[in-house]
C-alpha cells in the first residue's frame, strides 16, 4: 500500500472533534476516524519534538543517544546516515519516499548547515528521495524553506548567516522593536524579527527567500498534493510533518476567527484542512483504498508557549489533553498519549475504537513489514512489528515507554504506570491509570512489589542496573 503520514506539531489528544472536543472541529481528522480506526492508548515517544521524531524515523529512543533533545535551527542531523531509517526501507523496498514540512532533526554535518550552498546530510541521505521542509520550528530561525538540499528563492548575492549566539549589527530585535511587533512575546521569541514576528536565534540575509507564516498552510499542503500526484504511479511513502498547531499561530485569514479560542483554535482548523487536502487527492487519483493514512502529533498539547496569542484567554471550557492531564514537556499521560488515527480501506473496517497500547516507535518496523521487506533484528531496537494492532486486532504493545522534556522515563505497562524519581517527581511514582487517569494518587507505598517489577523492567529498557541490585 501507499503509506501517509500526517504528524501534528503540539496537537493534543483532546485537540480533535473525534475525541471530544466541542470548541472546535475537525471534520478532514473526524473523517480518518470514521473510516478506520481510533487509538485510545497510541503514544508519541517523547513529549518534545525533535525526539519524538528521532525515534519515529529510527526505531529507537531518543534516549539512547546524546544530543536529541530540542535542536537549535542550526543543529548538524542527528540521525546516523549510515544505519537504516524507516523512510531508506521503505525506499529500498521500491517506495518514492516524500518529506514535507517540519523538519526539525537537523541538516548538515555535526557543525551545521552552510545556509548558501547545497546542504547535507539530510532527507536524501536518510531515504528521502524528494523533501520541502523547514529547517526546525516556525519560532527558530532560518525561517526559510529548503528543497532537496537548497534553500528555496536564495538570491546569491544576499546570502543568510544565522548565529544563536549573537545578534548582527543594525539590525533590529524583539527587544528594540517590540512595539512594531504584529505578535508580542511572553519569553525567549524575541531575537531576529522575520515578518513582524520575533523569533529564537539571529538571522541575517535571504530576504528572497523568507516564508510569510500565513502562507505556510498554503505551501505545504500544495508540496504534498504535488507529492502524491507525482508519485501516483507506484507504492509511495509520504511524510506531512504539518506546522500547525506550534507557536506562532498565524493561521492564514480565511482560518482567522474560525474558532472562538483565538489563534491557537484557528490553527487546528488550519491543520485539519491540510489533512483534508491530501484526503481530497487520494480520492481524485482513485488512490485511497488502498493507503494507509495515519495520522498523529510529535508530543501533548502547549497552551501560552512563548507569544501573546490569546491562548489562554480565550481557552474557555476547551480542554486539550481531553481527559489526561499534563501536556507537553511533561511525564503525566497529555505529554505522550496522543491523537493516534489509522485509516486503510482496503484492510481496515471503519468506524473502529481501539484500546491496544501503540507506539510511533513501531512505525518503522511496521512500515516494513506492510511493504514486504525483511528488517534484522539488530536494526531498530526499540520497534515492535505491530501491523495486526494497526490494522484491528485488540492486542497492542505490552508496553509503553513515555520520555519528558527533563529527559525523565515513565514506564505503562498494563492499567500501571511507573514514573522514575526525577526533576519533577522527587521520589518514584505509581498510578492506576483504571481508576485515575489524571495521575492524581501516587500509590507507589501501597504497592512496592508492583514498583519493584516496572522499576526493573524499566531499568532493563534503559540499559541500567536497578538501585536495589547495585
Amino acid at each position: 500500500p501507499n503509506i501517509v503520514l500526517i504528524y501534528a506539531d503540539d496537537l493534543g489528544y483532546g485537540d480533535i472533534s473525534a475525541n471530544g472536543a466541542t470548541a472546535v472541529t475537525t471534520p478532514n481528522i473526524d473523517r480518518i476516524a470514521k473510516e478506520g480506526i481510533n487509538f485510545r492508548s497510541g503514544y508519541c515517544t517523547s513529549s518534545t519534538c525533535t525526539p519524538s521524531r528521532f525515534s519515529m524515523l529510527t526505531g529507537k529512543y531518543a534516549f539512547r543517544q546524546e544530543g536529541t533533545g530540542i535542536l537549535p535551527g542550526d543543529a548538524g542531523l542527528i540521525i546516523d546516515a549510515a544505519k537504516p531509517t524507516l523512510a531508506s526501507v521503505l525506499k529500498d523496498a521500491g517506495y518514492r519516499t516524500g518529506a514535507v514540512g517540519k523538519w526539525h532533526l537537523g541538516l548538515g554535518p555535526e557543525s551545521g548547515p552552510d545556509w548558501n550552498a547545497e546542504i547535507k546530510p539530510g532527507p536524501r541521505e536518510i531515504g528521502f528521495d524528494s523533501s520541502f521542509i523547514m529547517a526546525a520550528t516556525g519560532d527558530r530561525v532560518p525561517c526559510v524553506y529548503v528543497r532537496d538540499g537548497k534553500v528555496e528563492n536564495l538570491d546569491p548575492a544576499d546570502p543568510i548567516e544565522v548565529s544563536y549566539r549573537h545578534g548582527f549589527p543594525g539590525l533590529t530585535d524583539g527587544v528594540t522593536n517590540r512595539k512594531e511587533l504584529k505578535m508580542d512575546w511572553v519569553h525567549g521569541h524575541n531575537n531576529a524579527v522575520i515578518n513582524g514576528i520575533g523569533r529564537i536565534g539571529f538571522m541575517k540575509g535571504g530576504k528572497a527567500a523568507l516564508w510569510k507564516d500565513e502562507e505556510m498552510a498554503d505551501v505545504f499542503a500544495k508540496e504534498a498534493v504535488k507529492f502524491i500526484t507525482e508519485s501516483k504511479d507506484k507504492p509511495f511513502f509520504l511524510y506531512y510533518g504539518l506546522q500547525d498547531v506550534h507557536v506562532p499561530r498565524v493561521p492564514h485569514p480565511r482560518f482567522v476567527g474560525k474558532t472562538t479560542m483565538g489563534p491557537r483554535g484557528d490553527s487546528i482548523v488550519q491543520g485539519d484542512w491540510q489533512v483534508g487536502e491530501v484526503l481530497r487527492v487520494l480520492d481524485e487519483l482513485g488512490l485511497a483504498k488502498n493507503t494507509l493514512v495515519i495520522f498523529s502529533s510529535d508530543n501533548g498539547p502547549v497552551v501560552n508557549d512563548g507569544y501573546v496569542d490569546q491562548s489562554i484567554s480565550k481557552l474557555g471550557d476547551h480542554q486539550p489533553a481531553g481527559p489526561l492531564k499534563g501536556g507537553k514537556y511533561s511525564i503525566d499521560e497529555g505529554g505522550t498519549r496522543v491523537p493516534f488515527i489509522v485509516r486503510w480501506p482496503e484492510k481496515i473496517a471503519g468506524g473502529k475504537v481501539s484500546d491496544a497500547m501503540i507506539s510511533q516507535v513501531d512505525f518503522a518496523r511496521t512500515f516494513a513489514k506492510v511493504a514486504g521487506k525483511e528488517i534484522p533484528a539488530d536494526v531498530f531496537p526499540d520497534s515492535q512489528e505491530m501491523s495486526a494492532a494497526l490494522t484491528g486486532d485488540t492486542k497492542g504493545r505490552e508496553f509503553i515507554v513515555e520520555h519528558s522534556g527533563k529527559n525523565q522515563l515513565a514506564l505503562r505497562v498494563g492499567d500501571w504506570k511507573y514514573v522514575e524519581a526525577g526533576r519533577k517527581v522527587g521520589k518514584a511514582a505509581l498510578y492506576n491509570l483504571a481508576v485515575d487517569l489524571k495521575e492524581t494518587t501516587n500509590v507507589a507505598s501501597q504497592h512496592p512489589e508492583k514498583v519493584k517489577e516496572l522499576s526493573k523492567k524499566l531499568a532493563g529498557i534503559r540499559g541500567v542496573t536497578p538501585a536495589d541490585e547495585l
